[in-house]
């Protein structure tokens, strides 16, 4: 594994953001899986689901060095997109954005800053999975990836950046 291919995971102009969409593509195909992977409680629950493996071993064999548990984190959530809108707007920009005829964000930001406080991936899935069904399913697929797996004080940070940025009135 080269120190390259893990610094780059999960960011759009990386193979893997291709690999990602391809395997996430495939669950539409297999929904005995996507549910099985939408029933898991967490993210050690979804490592007993064949498809998390299957995007296990094409990162693997493509190079990439995961860290198991991430990734796990990262399928389970995957499989509540209903929609990838592409890389138009961060998750964290998504969150900020204001329901339709509204001018409040459309996750608040008594929530938002909840999440912000988590630093274990089994809490932030949860709070992931209501959001998810918050912006109707509809995630930038690779951000939200990215964000999971290497969740961590600076990738909150950034959140706190792009959601403030977008719905400076938030409380």
């Amino acid at each position: 594994m080269s120190e390259q291919a893990t610094k780059h995971l999960f960011q759009e102009r990386d193979e893997s953001a291709s690999i990602l969409r391809e395997w996430w593509k495939g669950l539409e195909h297999d929904k005995g899986e996507r549910a099985v992977l939408r029933r898991s409680s967490s993210p050690a629950a979804v490592v007993f689901s064949p498809a998390y493996h299957r995007l296990l071993n094409q990162l693997r064999q493509r190079g990439y060095g995961v860290i198991p548990e991430a990734l796990a984190a990262v399928a389970g959530l995957a499989a509540h997109v209903k929609e990838d809108i592409g890389s138009d707007k961060t998750l964290a920009q998504q969150m900020a954005s204001p329901k339709s005829g509204e001018n409040r964000a459309k996750v608040s930001g008594l929530r938002f800053r909840r999440m912000l406080t988590v630093t274990q991936h089994d809490e932030l899935y949860h709070l992931l999975i209501r959001v998810i069904r918050l912006l109707d399913r509809k995630i930038n697929l690779v951000n939200l990836s990215n964000s999971v797996y290497w969740w961590n004080e600076k990738t909150r940070k950034n959140w706190a950046y792009d959601y403030y940025a977008a719905a400076p009135d938030e409380k």
